[in-house]
């Protein structure tokens, strides 16, 4: 049997292929100008998720749909997330954004946030739409984070639990011990402290005006400096984890590849800095049905290639090449080209 690890065809231009540079390049292109509307979702638990639809959006209720997770503190704001939505609008797709709790225009109510292996509420909006659209073929993709958790929510339901005809997962931190221990060294800390940063003055603000099940306060919170420390006092008691160590054990889907049935197209890169460059290594073989393509440079979510004398996204590209294979009649109404 041929592995399911392959090289992608991704070519960082020359000069563009540290692994900084590579993540750090979307958010210094001009961001993709994309229009959207939004929806205000409400969940079984009484709180909710706002969903973010690109516009224009086709007008059959057929058409395909294009549910994209994206990842720790991001929003349809960041620059993936509007380069995937447009690539699949344009190709004819329906595309919408789920932001987890928390992480769209508005804070959400309960007094929790959401986390690596949190899948209620992706399966809960995906079964919505499978309602709202029951003609339309739908695929799902996930970015950093959202990506862990789709990967974890496709091994939970198995082939037949899921209304999907596949699933893309990007820079997934499939060992997520293994990630935090990355980016506690050298260069990497710098991305470590930017996310924490933002974590925490979200959950100082939710403080202010709710009480939250921490048996610290905002001074100790302020201090924390590791994702093993924030993990431990903050996420893992906000959402029913004994610790950090019992959070990443629990909703790390690295374990898991070996049990996902649907079929999944896994992107990757060798210099990810937000992750150990052995990471497949120290993970079970994945099942037949996933294809991993793993890139020698990229960084994190980065991708950025040469093309027609512009810098342009391969991550574009090449998902929209895998929209293509699951759904060519729908693919061929419209063209794919992605500027």
């Amino acid at each position: 049997m041929a592995s399911p690890i392959v090289s992608a065809d991704f070519r960082a231009p020359p000069g563009l292929r540290n692994r900084h540079v590579q993540t750090l390049l979307p958010r210094l292109l001009p961001r993709r100008a994309l229009a959207r509307d939004t929806e205000i979702v409400n969940l079984p638990d009484g709180d909710f998720v706002e969903l973010a639809w690109a516009r224009p959006a086709p007008a059959s209720p057929e058409a395909p749909i294009f549910l994209l997770f994206h990842g720790l503190e991001g929003s349809f704001d960041s620059p993936y997330a509007r380069d995937l939505l447009y690539a699949a609008g344009t190709a004819g797709w329906r595309a919408v954004l789920m932001h987890f709790r928390g992480c769209g225009q508005a804070p959400n109510r309960l007094p929790r946030a959401y986390h690596s292996g949190d899948t209620a509420d992706a399966y809960w909006i995906i079964g919505q739409l499978a309602q709202r659209y029951p003609q339309a073929l739908m695929v799902c993709a996930g970015v950093s984070l959202g990506a862990n958790m789709l990967l974890k929510l496709l091994a939970e339901q198995g082939g037949d639990g899921l209304p999907l005809a596949g699933a893309i997962a990007i820079n997934a931190p499939l060992d997520l011990a293994a990630s935090a221990d990355t980016l506690n060294q050298g260069m990497a800390r710098l991305y470590q402290r930017h996310l924490l940063n933002a974590l925490k003055r979200k959950v100082l603000e939710r403080l202010e005006t709710t009480p939250l099940p921490l048996t610290i306060g905002a001074p100790q919170i302020r201090q924390l400096d590791t994702f093993w420390a924030y993990d431990n006092d903050v996420t893992a008691p906000l959402h029913g984890f004994q610790s950090a160590s019992d959070y990443y054990r629990r909703a790390s889907a690295g374990p898991l590849l070996g049990e996902i049935e649907l079929p999944t197209l896994i992107l990757h890169a060798d210099d990810d800095p937000f992750m150990p460059r052995d990471l497949f290594s120290r993970l079970p073989a994945p099942s037949p049905s996933v294809r991993v393509e793993v890139a020698g440079h990229g960084g994190h979510v980065g991708y950025i290639e040469a093309r027609d004398g512009r810098l342009r996204s391969w991550l574009s590209r090449r998902v929209a090449a895998q929209l293509r294979q699951w759904a060519p009649a729908a693919l061929a109404r419209q063209p794919t080209t992605v500027v």
